[in-house]
Order: structure tokens, then C-alpha cells, then sequence
């Protein structure tokens, strides 16, 4: 197989703006459906609405397209629904964090199976570049054009912190370690969320003079710093698997429910 078995060649290439990151995402999560070899018909690709959205149209899987914010909603239905499935939950940070984050949470706190991949560019790309609750305090958007007064909400904290049994960061820039984490969340039986933060050259980079895309990209990688070289006191963000327990997963934990109530095995 290739990632062309996951990606649809005939619609490349993308629509999305000259150095967005979002292809290199989708990039690395076919590739990890690659390594996996996971069949096509097993996967279902969730959707919500935003730049980050529209991915589901790349992909030679099942999709949903759904409503803003909700991606997480309707990813739980399908596995819940057919516990068979990958499902994963493809969403942007407004989409994530924002209208979707009380999703995002209980999902996390459910522990229930699916991954759920945050393309963090910290705005609002596709309706004008309004802040997002990823933003960077002091940065500027089309609506804080005097530089945002709210702090940025740490995603990878607040889903480990919210029950998240897989949590991993990384950026477009460090692919090779992206694919890594998306195959092994992939592979989890519980809630996995995965955050990549990329570029927004057109909207974010604009409004913050951070110039080209590759300046921005470097940008993004002097932002961060592994895991294992991380400090509390720090002011980079750690990358890397930042969470990795084993619990029970909500459709297991359901199907004992279940059976408790004389719905399975006969009892």
C-alpha cells in the first residue's frame, strides 16, 4: 500500500492557502494508516467546520462532515456505535477548543476510543483571522488588533488534565516524530488527542508581521522544546507523548454495563 491508498491523488493538489500546514498534516496521518495497514472501510474520518474541516475531502475512508465544534460529538456516536472502527476526529483549534471544547473534555474524561487531531495555527483562518482560545497573549488578530489581552489555553494540559489517556504534541516541522505519535494514538483502545501546531502565513503570520511560511515555521520550532529537556519554569512548549496511561476505555467499560443489565453472553 501508500498513502495513496488513503489519500485522494485526483483532488491534489489542496485548496488550502501557500504554506498552511494543513497538508503536511494529512500527510502524516495517511502515512500512519499506511503503517498500520489498516483497511479503508474501517476508518472513519470526523469532520467539523473551519480551514481544518474541509480535510475529510483528501481522504479514501468513510467521512462525516459535521457541524462546528461537533466533530467530537459525532466521532462518539460512530465508536460507540460500532466499537470496530478508527475513528478520527479531524478538528481545528476554534473547532477544538472553542464551541467544541466541553466535547473535547468529556470525551477525554470518558476515555473513549478515538483520536482526536488538533491543527493548532492559534486563529481563525478561514472566516477573517479572529482570535482563537489558542491565540498568544499579546498577539494580534483581526479582532485584537491591539494585541489580545486573554492568556492561551495550554490543549494538551487541559486533556491530560481532563482524563485523556494518550496526549502528544508536536509541530509540522518534526513530521517524522508526528507520524510516531498519530500510530500509536491510532492504535490506543481509549481517548487519544494529538495537537500539531503549524503555520498560518495569510491570517496569524500577517497580523503578527512573522513573515514567509518557512520563517514561521522556524518560529514554531524555537517555541517548543522535547519533553525530555522541558522545565516547569520554562517558556517553550514540551513536545512529545506527554501522557500515556492504560485505562479502561468507555465501550469497554459500556459493554460490562451491559452485560450487567442481561443485554450480552445471556446473563
Amino acid at each position: 500500500m501508500s498513502i495513496f491508498t488513503y489519500i485522494n491523488e485526483a483532488k491534489l493538489p489542496t485548496f488550502w492557502c501557500s504554506g498552511c500546514g494543513h497538508g503536511v498534516i494529512i500527510k502524516a496521518l495517511a502515512q500512519a494508516f499506511d503503517e498500520l495497514e489498516l483497511p479503508t472501510d474501517k476508518i472513519v474520518i470526523v469532520t467539523g467546520i473551519g480551514c481544518f474541516g474541509r480535510s475529510d475531502d483528501y481522504f479514501m475512508t468513510n467521512a462525516l462532515h459535521t457541524l462546528h465544534g461537533r466533530a467530537i460529538a459525532y466521532a462518539t456516536g460512530v465508536k460507540i456505535g460500532n466499537p470496530d472502527l478508527t475513528v478520527v476526529a479531524l478538528m481545528g483549534d476554534g473547532d477544538a477548543s472553542s464551541i467544541g471544547g466541553n466535547h473535547l473534555i468529556h470525551a477525554a474524561r470518558r476515555n473513549i476510543g478515538i483520536l482526536a487531531l488538533c491543527a493548532n495555527n492559534r486563529n481563525y483562518g478561514m472566516t477573517g483571522g479572529q482570535y482563537s482560545p489558542t491565540t498568544k497573549q499579546g498577539d494580534k488578530s483581526a479582532t485584537s488588533r491591539y494585541g489580545l489581552p486573554e492568556p492561551e489555553f495550554d490543549l494538551a494540559a487541559l486533556v491530560k488534565a481532563a482524563g485523556g489517556s494518550f496526549v502528544a504534541r508536536s509541530t509540522v516541522f518534526h513530521y517524522h516524530n508526528l507520524v510516531k505519535y498519530l500510530k500509536k494514538g491510532i492504535s490506543r483502545s481509549g481517548f487519544s488527542f494529538v495537537e500539531v501546531m503549524e503555520p498560518c502565513p495569510p491570517m496569524y503570520g500577517k497580523f503578527n508581521e512573522l513573515g514567509s511560511a518557512p520563517e514561521m515555521i522556524q518560529k514554531i520550532r524555537e517555541e517548543v522544546i522535547p519533553l525530555s529537556r522541558w522545565k516547569p519554569d520554562s517558556d517553550r512548549k514540551p513536545i512529545g507523548i506527554l501522557c500515556d496511561v492504560d485505562k479502561t476505555s468507555y465501550t469497554d467499560a459500556y459493554d460490562e454495563v451491559i452485560r450487567k443489565a442481561g443485554g450480552k453472553d445471556g446473563n
